[in-house]
């Protein structure tokens, strides 16, 4: 790509990469099971929060991402890793338990939820937040940086109309059972997070 360009087969690639790491198909879930819990107007502003949140989180990942984990926090990915991964696993088997992603329990608000669990981990994970540190040096900065506001632009329209999809899934009595296999995936890709960052950690150590 020189310079002055914008290569719009790079912004798809990144584009296409990072769509798949926020998984706003997840989100619909999400919203849906959580129709009875919150009103409409919570629902949307929920859908905000927890994108606009998440927008922030990555784009300072994408910008300081080396310097908050090396010199910060002094922390390496694969901790970060396993740690998400723990609170997907809860959060999964909790939603295969209950046929809910999250209990809201009385006196929990919205923003109480918006940013943990719903901005991060779900929406900006271990994956999203390592490709937004990694994509920079692979697509460039410009890139990365559309990629990533169409990807969350896409979450964010997808939690916002999730009511849509939630009325058909309810008349077809799908809601339930659907979360519950959603729940199952979930605590798997956890599972997969944290056996990841473990053989990360066997490999800083010399073991493997």
């Amino acid at each position: 790509m020189t310079e002055g360009t914008f290569d719009f087969a790079l912004f798809f690639a990144a584009f296409v990469a990072l769509l798949a790491l926020v998984n706003p198909i997840q989100k619909i879930f999400l919203m849906t099971s959580l129709k009875g819990q919150l009103t409409d107007k919570e629902l949307s502003i929920l859908a905000y929060k927890s994108t606009f949140a998440a927008f922030l989180i990555l784009l300072l990942f994408l910008s300081l991402g080396n310097v908050i984990f090396n010199y910060i926090f002094h922390i390496q990915l694969y901790a970060f890793r396993i740690t998400c991964g723990l609170v997907l696993v809860f959060n999964g088997f909790d939603s295969l338990q209950k046929g809910i992603m999250i209990r809201m329990e009385k006196g929990i608000k919205v923003r109480d939820v918006s940013a943990v669990p719903v901005a991060m981990p779900m929406i900006a994970g271990p994956g999203a937040i390592t490709a937004a540190v990694t994509f920079p040096n692979q697509y460039g900065l410009l890139v990365t940086i559309s990629a990533l506001m169409l990807a969350l632009l896409v979450n964010y329209c997808c939690m916002y109309f999730a009511g849509f999809a939630g009325k058909i899934l309810a008349r077809l009595n799908l809601m339930s059972a659907l979360v519950r296999i959603l729940g199952l995936i979930i605590a798997t890709i956890g599972v997969q997070m944290i056996s990841t960052g473990l053989i990360e950690l066997l490999q800083e150590a010399g073991v493997i």
